[in-house]
């Protein structure tokens, strides 16, 4: 057995300083950056989670879902993100989004942007 305390995830980015900008700035989560030469952003997760962003500089964006936001109502969330400038993904077949960028019906109500690296996160709804 490990004997784990705890658990975090982290991903990589292209730009450190454009991703606390997004993160930040547009998405307003609370972040903390250590200095360099290791610097890495924490977003600070309300109720105690966090996510450890590292720079790359051979990032390559993940091709899936690095990170979700839950949120309470997708469609204020999307509204709110539209409006920054966020654009949403579209996608057909299994996964079938709405003009918005919002899949429902099949699962929780999800809705997927990308951060200026590239990496793919969401909205989602209630699903527990």
């Amino acid at each position: 057995m490990l004997g784990i305390n705890s658990a975090f995830s982290s991903f990589s980015v292209d730009d450190l300083t454009k991703a606390k900008a997004f993160y930040q700035d547009l998405l307003g989560v609370q972040t903390d950056e250590s200095p360099a030469p290791m610097s890495v952003l924490t977003l600070n997760i309300p109720g105690g989670q966090k996510v450890i962003i590292y720079p790359k500089p051979n990032h390559q964006p993940a091709t899936f879902t690095v990170l979700n936001f839950q949120v309470e109502d997708v469609d204020k969330a999307v509204d709110s993100l539209i409006d920054k400038g966020i654009t949403f993904e579209q996608y057909t077949g299994d996964i079938q989004t709405d003009a918005k960028g919002i899949m429902r019906g099949n699962g929780p109500t999800i809705a997927w942007f990308k951060d200026p690296a590239g990496n793919i996160l969401s909205v989602i709804g209630p699903y527990v």
